[in-house]
């Protein structure tokens, strides 16, 4: 493509740095009911997913493993995740320089619930520099690796899908974004990133991967 004319973002892991909290908690109470996953597949799996595909899965996983979850594990596992994003949530760094850098539309896309997408945002201070283009999964059939969202976000902001670029921290994102014919650019400059993240996404369909926001507002300037 030649220079693009949207941006659309993804949230958890490219805007805030919300992945490392997530998979942390995740994790260890995930363990502590039998269900241990290494870190690589944890994060291909279901990073990126939203809540409702998530618990799915993980629902499926331990009735396979004999131990079938609390009806209201969901619940407790949100509610230990969002005691630590209230006190310790913070935004990628560079964020607002990508943003400043690009003169077309900018969207966020994420599969996070609505309400909290939008907290996010406000906990950070980055909610002004894109409403009121902040789009979740709710809004949409079928969340992430489904092209669903992506499509929805690039109408309302009058976009040809062609013509946007997406960035995606995820396996999931960064299907979901080839699958609508955009441009998928990959992100790992996260805190949960590990060293195989950036092949992972090339492997997805990335067909670029950065490490900061600094890089990409090079890219984009």
């Amino acid at each position: 493509m030649g220079a693009p004319q949207a941006i659309i973002f993804d949230c958890d892991g490219v805007l805030v740095d919300s992945e490392t909290i997530s998979i942390a908690v995740e994790r260890e109470m995930l363990s502590g009911w039998g269900l241990d996953y290494p870190f690589e597949t944890f994060v291909s799996r279901f990073v990126g997913l939203h809540n409702r595909d998530f618990h799915a899965a993980l629902a499926a996983d331990a009735i396979s493993n004999g131990r079938p979850l609390p009806e209201d594990f969901a619940d407790q596992l949100q509610a230990q995740i969002w005691r630590r994003f209230e006190t310790d949530l913070t935004a990628i760094g560079g964020v607002l320089d990508a943003v400043a850098a690009f003169a077309g539309a900018i969207a966020v896309a994420s599969s996070s619930e609505a309400a909290k997408l939008v907290r996010k945002l406000q906990l950070t201070g980055l909610h002004a520099a894109f409403a009121p283009h902040v789009y979740s999964s709710d809004l949409v059939t079928n969340g992430k690796p489904a092209p669903d969202l992506f499509l929805y976000t690039a109408r309302q902001i009058n976009a040809r899908p062609e013509n946007c670029v997406v960035i995606e921290d995820s396996v999931n994102g960064v299907k979901a974004a080839r699958a609508a014919g955009m441009t998928a650019w990959g992100f790992v400059g996260g805190g949960h990133a590990d060293a195989g993240l950036g092949e992972r996404l090339l492997s997805a369909g990335a067909h670029r991967v950065f490490a900061s926001h600094a890089q990409i507002a090079a890219a984009l300037s």
